[in-house]
């Protein structure tokens, strides 16, 4: 029964999820209509989680990979190259485009922690899981203030499920969630984002 629930929470909780919930939501938060939110959610979606999945889903169906959130550390290398650039070509053209300050600021912080956490998987399986989850909500509390404050009751449960699941270590866990949010509160804050109304 744990193992069940920890594999739902992994599945449904996942970095692919979170990462487009958080966009739907900056989207709509910094436009004035529906149709400018859904314009800015379709193009950060085409340049960050829909070409990733699609990547992930052709390794593991060509056997490259074990599975979408159960596999080795050496499985993920190609994951994280083809995230990094995507992340730096979808960066590149949100502030070239004048996208909503905080869907740029957002993708410059995914840009950096994805370089970084490529770098510490050659040597160390980080937890994206509890990194992309702490990360979103990171951005969550940044922008809505107190009243972000409730999303962090997900980040126990995901913490939880990794560990559960013997996908990571609580090391590993607690030092991906950790990291990212350093990160995403340090960019924020170098871009002047932190403190500002939204």
């Amino acid at each position: 029964m744990r193992e069940r629930l920890a594999r739902l929470i992994s599945n449904t909780l996942n970095p692919f999820v979170m990462s487009a919930a958080v966009i739907i939501l900056l989207a709509f938060t910094e436009t004035s209509s529906a149709a400018d939110a859904l314009k800015w959610t379709s193009i950060s979606l085409a340049m960050s989680v829909l070409p990733i999945l699609i990547i992930v889903i052709f390794l593991v169906k060509s056997k490259k990979m074990d599975g979408f959130f159960a596999n080795p550390r050496g499985q993920r290398h190609i994951v994280y190259l083809s995230a990094s650039a995507l992340g730096a070509l979808g960066c590149g053209l949100l502030w070239y485009l004048k996208a909503p300050e905080l869907l740029s600021v957002a993708f410059t912080a995914g840009l950096i922690s994805i370089i970084i956490f490529a770098v510490i998987n050659y040597f160390w399986k980080i937890s994206l899981h509890t990194a992309f989850t702490a990360a979103s909500l990171t951005i969550v509390v940044i922008v809505y203030g107190t009243t972000g404050l409730w999303s962090l009751i997900f980040l126990p449960p995901v913490a939880w499920a990794r560990i559960e699941s013997k996908q990571h270590s609580a090391a590993q866990v607690v030092i991906g969630g950790l990291l990212a949010a350093l990160i995403v509160a340090g960019i924020f804050w170098g871009f002047g984002v932190i403190g500002k109304e939204h």
